[in-house]
């Protein structure tokens, strides 16, 4: 049997403009009935994690906080909605704690006392109003800073402040990042020390294909590097968050488009020897099924979503 994607990302907006141009505007307009078909998808193709990226995005939250106004949507509690249909579907749920400062500015925000506290605030009532489903299965920290060779003593400290503050919320929890910089990675003693000191159950390293970054022949060797490092460090967890973009122009700044099959096999066929699990950028916007009343991306979207069918139902052709 085939390798599958664990897993992927989820979000009720895309945070970049240009990037999200394909799906954005059908994001817009769904209901409780869409978020939840989504969901079904998602569930239909053996993904047992969905990680909702952010709670809240441009100073407006997406469940009914203290901390920013609702977002204007037609749904009014699309985070219920994606939980309530999760729990059916026996999928596993990370909560984002972000963004409650411009996504842009990760490092000011993984500093900054007041976006921490306002992030604290939201997890404080995320905890009160989902607290009870059974899909709520961990936290997930958005807020991602560059790793230049090792972690930065800046983000160890925010990802230590913002476990020890989910361990007092829900103390059965589990935390994720989902780092980048992969390809930067010196995987020596000084990086292994310090992610035995990282507090944090599951860290889903980016392959930056998607993003031209790495070349996918290369991430092989990246993923058996890191597989080393995390083994003698003995703590997290190591997964692969592995991206299913292309850009229909400049990176970063022109819409996501569904990356070729082929590439994305080959993406998962290389780190599938060193990681626990598999997270996809993403499901939402890139794959669609043929028939559905919650589409929302690009029309190659389909061709990706079939061939990824045939592809865990063990069609050597692809």
């Amino acid at each position: 049997m085939q390798r599958k994607i664990d897993g992927t990302f989820f979000e009720f907006k895309h945070h970049n403009t240009a990037e999200g141009k394909y799906w954005n505007p059908q994001l817009d307009r769904f209901t409780a009935q869409n978020w939840r078909e989504k969901v079904r998808e998602i569930s239909s193709l053996g993904m047992e994690y969905i990680v909702i990226m952010a709670t809240s995005l441009y100073d407006k939250c997406y469940f009914k906080s203290s901390v920013f106004p609702f977002a204007d949507l037609p749904c009014s509690d699309p985070i219920e909605e994606v939980l309530c249909e999760a729990d059916e579907c026996n999928i596993k749920v990370f909560l984002g704690n972000g963004f409650y400062g411009d996504w842009r500015k990760a490092n000011y925000n993984i500093k900054s006392k007041e976006v921490i506290d306002r992030s604290f605030k939201a997890m404080e009532e995320l905890t009160m109003l989902y607290g009870h489903h059974k899909s709520f299965y961990g936290w997930y920290f958005p807020d991602e800073t560059c790793i230049i060779f090792n972690y930065s003593k800046d983000f160890v400290k925010y990802v230590n402040l913002c476990s020890a503050r989910c361990y007092e919320l829900t103390p059965n929890k589990k935390t994720l990042i989902a780092p980048y910089g992969t390809n930067l990675v010196f995987a020596n003693k000084r990086f292994v020390d310090t992610l035995a000191n990282l507090d944090v159950d599951f860290v889903a390293y980016q392959d930056e294909v998607g993003v031209r970054k790495t070349p996918v022949d290369k991430t092989a060797r990246l993923f058996e590097k890191l597989k080393k490092a995390h083994d003698k460090a003995g703590r997290s967890k190591l997964w692969a968050d592995i991206e299913l973009f292309d850009f229909d122009g400049l990176v970063y700044k022109s819409a996501l488009i569904p990356a070729r099959f082929e590439r994305i096999k080959r993406q998962i066929e290389n780190v599938s020897p060193y990681v626990d699990k598999i997270l996809g950028y993403q499901y939402l916007g890139l794959m669609n099924p043929n028939v559905s009343n919650s589409f929302a991306g690009h029309s190659d979207s389909i061709n990706l979503y079939n061939d990824y069918i045939n592809y865990i139902k063990g069609d050597k052709s692809l």
